[in-house]
């Protein structure tokens, strides 16, 4: 009967040795950090004005013209890049809807001003208006956008005023 109580005995230690905590063990701590980058801002700064229009005559705005492109300033994070997108008419249209004026615009219809360029006359760019397109903000946190763009009225164009929205649309990329 002595065997199987030192087996018992044994195997209690051997229990009791394994079960020890470990006197080797480190640890380490280290913090989870975020930036939330500053929410985009944009304005609508002027419209695109085509002026007085003669039926049967196609009449351009080009984005350099002051006062007649349009315009818009975003702000944002400095340096962040950007989608840009716009959403353009293919008609302007009277008050109630009843006519349409064709309205098209170019790929080469806007531009852009992050801060290196020289504003609406001298452009650090040109963007296609027609597709989405990548670009950073300015160091500054701020880009300009213009766009100009050509109407063609007909022959028997019906007089009075015409409008549609021009939307641009921007998002950081997150690169």
């Amino acid at each position: 009967m002595k065997a199987p109580r030192l087996t018992v005995i044994f195997l209690c230690l051997l229990s009791a040795l394994l079960t020890m905590p470990a006197t080797a063990q480190e640890s380490g701590t280290i913090q989870a950090t975020a930036t939330v980058v500053s929410s985009l801002k944009v304005i609508g700064m002027h419209n695109l004005n085509f002026g007085t229009i003669i039926p049967g005559i196609d009449k351009s705005v080009d984005k350099t013209d002051l006062g007649f492109a349009g315009e818009w300033q975003v702000t944002g994070d400095p340096l962040a890049e950007l989608s840009v997108d716009f959403l353009l008419p293919d008609y302007l249209y009277t008050t109630d809807s009843s006519t349409t004026l064709l309205v098209t615009f170019n790929s080469t219809d806007a531009s852009y001003d992050d801060g290196t360029g020289g504003g609406q006359i001298a452009p650090a760019g040109s963007v296609n208006p027609n597709g989405p397109s990548t670009m950073n903000i300015g160091d500054e946190g701020s880009l300009s956008i213009w766009i100009g763009g050509m109407v063609q009225p007909s022959i028997a164009q019906t007089g009075g005023d015409y409008s549609a929205d021009v939307i641009l649309t921007v998002a950081y990329t997150g690169s």
